[in-house]
């Protein structure tokens, strides 16, 4: 027999009194109607549980004599600990979540013969409509619940690492109290340094990006007794849904991988030299925020310099021509805390996908490699020299620009006149009919920073393989012209094609009917 406990307390603490002197009853007296039973029972309550549930409490006639909805606030009390009248403490037992039970006690097993005051009359028949809200342990974890893991988990989340997350948060009932998705900005924090709930900081532990997870823990690993003030009670169990989008350590250096280096590979870039690359630009769970391919342009910039973010500064140094690599940079070593306020968010980590298209630096002069030379190579061209040959064009990553075969004639010009590009002029220089070479021209000895439109882009090294078809050769320097015709008194304005005030070398030859 239970202890009758008498108390000053008021109603709404009317059920947590044990009847007085009530013999033992068999089950079958308490009468239990299951008025909604969840699709899914995800926790049935079991003798020693807490529980948190709405209740009303009517006699058979209908009149209502208590109700939690009044008070706002849902009844919490452990089950099977005589915190309850026996009926009650029998009738909760194996309810699942969003049940609802009509729950039909007899005296007996409620207030017996003594009642409670003016509320309960003596030998009264109580009805309770019941709906479970939470059900915990005092031994409950947290529990995770994994529903999908990526098929590469390259690293986990440990404690320190700084991680920036989604989630619903839901009571087990399935209210909602917050959710990282409708201020559209992720949760980021440390982990396992005490910066979340406790619950939280071990839900989080060991998952990889992409992962999505249920993670459920009781209050004593939430937000305890007193709830959060505000959407969350007393005593919840609290339940997130989380899909993790990044994770780093600010012990982290820049990532390469993926590297795909070509052979042979006869120069790599050093601080100082100036790179045009492609690239796409991501965050760790592969959302897109940028890429040079949509602008049909490649990105170009001095390395080792601050002229990007410290993390591409570095991971573009020591690259090959042609060479493709992913880079991972932490946020320390790329935009920060801050992001970039639109594309890139705060404490993000970038994945970058590049693909070195060329360098150079600003010292390089004209590279010209001889790939063949006649055996008899007595006259070579010189300054002033009338020039005939054959070239294919190329950008450093192998794009074709033009090539004279395509157009069946050679391509001619007198050396010193400046009717090409620098570099071009010294790689014609002290050759012989019929040589071959192979010439590599900086931009800054060729069309520059600006390149030319729809053919060459802006500041892109140029890479001819030449032939020296014919030459004539030019006076000596010093030498002048005996002008043997009649000469025009206009001569002057006839030879100065260009209109710039001065007869060039060029102008000079053309007027003789060599150019």
């Amino acid at each position: 027999m239970l202890k009758c406990v008498q108390s000053m307390l008021s109603l709404s603490f009317l059920v947590t009194f044990a009847a007085c002197d009530a013999p033992p009853v068999p089950l079958d007296d308490l009468v239990i109607e299951k008025t909604f039973v969840p699709e899914k029972c995800v926790r049935a309550v079991k003798v020693g549980d807490f529980v948190r549930y709405h209740y009303i409490g009517m006699f058979p006639d209908g009149k209502k004599f208590d109700s939690s909805y009044d008070r706002g606030s849902t009844y919490n009390v452990f089950v099977g600990k005589k915190q309850l009248i026996e009926g009650m403490d029998r009738a909760l037992v194996g309810m699942c979540i969003n049940e609802r039970r009509l729950i039909k006690i007899p005296p007996e097993l409620a207030y017996g013969k003594q009642g409670y005051g003016e509320i309960i009359p003596p030998d009264s028949i109580l009805h309770f409509d019941v709906l479970l809200l939470d059900v915990w342990n005092p031994e409950d974890g947290v529990q995770i619940n994994t529903y999908y893991r990526p098929s590469v988990c390259s690293r986990k989340v440990e404690v320190s690492d700084f991680v920036r997350y989604h989630y619903n948060g839901t009571l087990l009932d399935g209210t909602l109290f917050d959710s990282s998705h409708t201020r559209m900005r992720t949760y980021d924090t440390y982990v396992g340094i005490g910066w979340l709930i406790a619950g939280m900081d071990q839900g989080l532990l060991g998952m990889c990006v992409g992962e999505r997870r249920i993670i459920t823990m009781p209050p004593s690993l939430g937000y305890g007794e007193n709830g959060d003030g505000s959407d969350i009670p007393g005593q919840a169990s609290l339940v997130f849904d989380v899909v993790l989008l990044d994770l780093h350590n600010p012990k982290d250096g820049i990532t390469v991988t993926n590297q795909a280096i070509p052979e042979p590979c006869s120069r790599k870039t050093v601080a100082g030299d100036f790179v045009r690359y492609h690239f796409n630009g991501s965050l760790l769970d592969g959302t897109f925020f940028d890429s040079s391919y949509s602008r049909n342009r490649t990105y170009d910039t001095y390395v080792g310099r601050g002229y990007v973010i410290a993390g591409m500064d570095e991971a573009l140094i020591g690259v090959c021509v042609g060479e493709r690599r992913s880079i991972t940079i932490p946020p320390h070593l790329g935009y920060g805390e801050e992001g970039t306020g639109t594309k890139i968010p705060g404490s993000a980590v970038l994945v970058f996908d590049i693909h070195i298209i060329d360098f150079h630096n600003p010292s390089d002069k004209t590279k010209v490699t001889v790939t063949f030379k006649p055996q008899v190579c007595e006259k070579l061209t010189k300054k002033g020299d009338f020039v005939k040959y054959h070239y294919n064009a190329s950008l450093m990553d192998g794009t074709s620009i033009d090539s004279t075969y395509n157009y069946g004639k050679t391509y001619n010009i007198v050396l010193g006149a400046n009717q090409v590009v620098p570099g071009m002029e010294d790689g014609l220089l002290d050759m012989c009919v019929g040589e071959k070479r192979h010439i590599v021209i900086p931009p800054h000895l060729g069309y520059g920073e600006r390149g030319v439109t729809g053919e060459v882009p802006g500041s892109a090294v140029l890479v001819f393989d030449i032939e020296l078809i014919d030459m004539e050769e030019g006076l000596p320097e010093g030498y002048m012209f005996i002008w043997n015709d009649e000469v025009s008194p206009d001569l002057f304005l006839e030879m100065d094609k260009n209109t710039d005030g001065q007869v060039e070398a060029s102008e000079v030859l053309c007027a003789i009917s060599i150019c």
